[in-house]
């Protein structure tokens, strides 16, 4: 089976500072893969790069076999969507922050979105600058997935979430990943939430790659030993 991304020997390079240093890996079909690593590590410039918001010095990145460099970033970034860590909301209502994403929607459309990330339909005449952290990061969720995505690539998207609002952004994702089979890319460097949340875990350290593969392993283990003395 085609792996959904490929890294090749990617190298990100900023200003002579290596970001990411010869990194080969795979992120398979059908998980939920975490990217983990301390601040610094290089996990967001990875995760960038799978939508083209960033592109490698050197190196290819593949998504299904095909070299990102041949797709064209718009319809890009419509199969591969990103929520980013601070939820980032237009002017006005919910309503027409979802219609960015799918401008002829209906209300029943819209309605059916935000029940998908478990919001009532009388979100849709909120204003967003009134929604909690944690609702305005479903509304973002809402409007990745009206795109109807392949991939949602998730950059920390619950770090400036209370406990309980983290919770439960995580179990949304993850239903969404089991019954949507939507594949999903989660980045952290919250010890916890990847033994929650990962079945696939990537482990970053100063740009290298320090662990690839299935989540339960010896090898995963001993990453994530490492990983912790790093962000304690």
């Amino acid at each position: 089976m085609t792996n959904l991304f490929s890294f090749e020997n990617v190298n990100v390079t900023i200003e002579d500072t290596k970001v990411l240093g010869d990194v080969s890996l795979q992120i398979p079909v059908g998980h939920l893969t975490v990217v983990a690593g301390a601040s610094g590590s290089g996990k967001t410039s990875l995760l960038r790069l799978c939508n083209r918001l960033d592109v490698p010095t050197a190196g290819t990145v593949r998504f299904r076999g095909t070299d990102l460099a041949e797709l064209d970033p718009l319809v890009l970034r419509r199969r591969v969507g990103m929520v980013f860590q601070q939820p980032v909301l237009f002017g006005g209502t919910v309503a027409e922050n979802l219609h960015v994403a799918a401008s002829d929607a209906g209300p029943d459309q819209l309605a059916t979105a935000l029940a998908g990330v478990e919001l009532g339909a009388e979100f849709l005449a909120r204003i967003g600058d009134d929604l909690s952290g944690g609702e305005a990061q479903r509304v973002c969720l809402a409007r990745a997935l009206l795109c109807e995505p392949e991939v949602l690539l998730m950059d920390e998207p619950t770090a400036a979430l209370h406990p309980a609002a983290r919770r439960s952004l995580e179990a949304t994702v993850q239903i969404l990943q089991q019954e949507s089979k939507v594949d999903v890319v989660w980045v952290t460097h919250d010890m916890e939430q990847i033994s929650r949340m990962a079945d696939h875990l990537v482990v970053l350290a100063d740009g290298d790659v320090l662990y690839s593969g299935p989540a339960q392993s010896a090898e995963a283990d001993w990453a994530l030993a490492t990983l912790a003395e790093e962000v304690d």
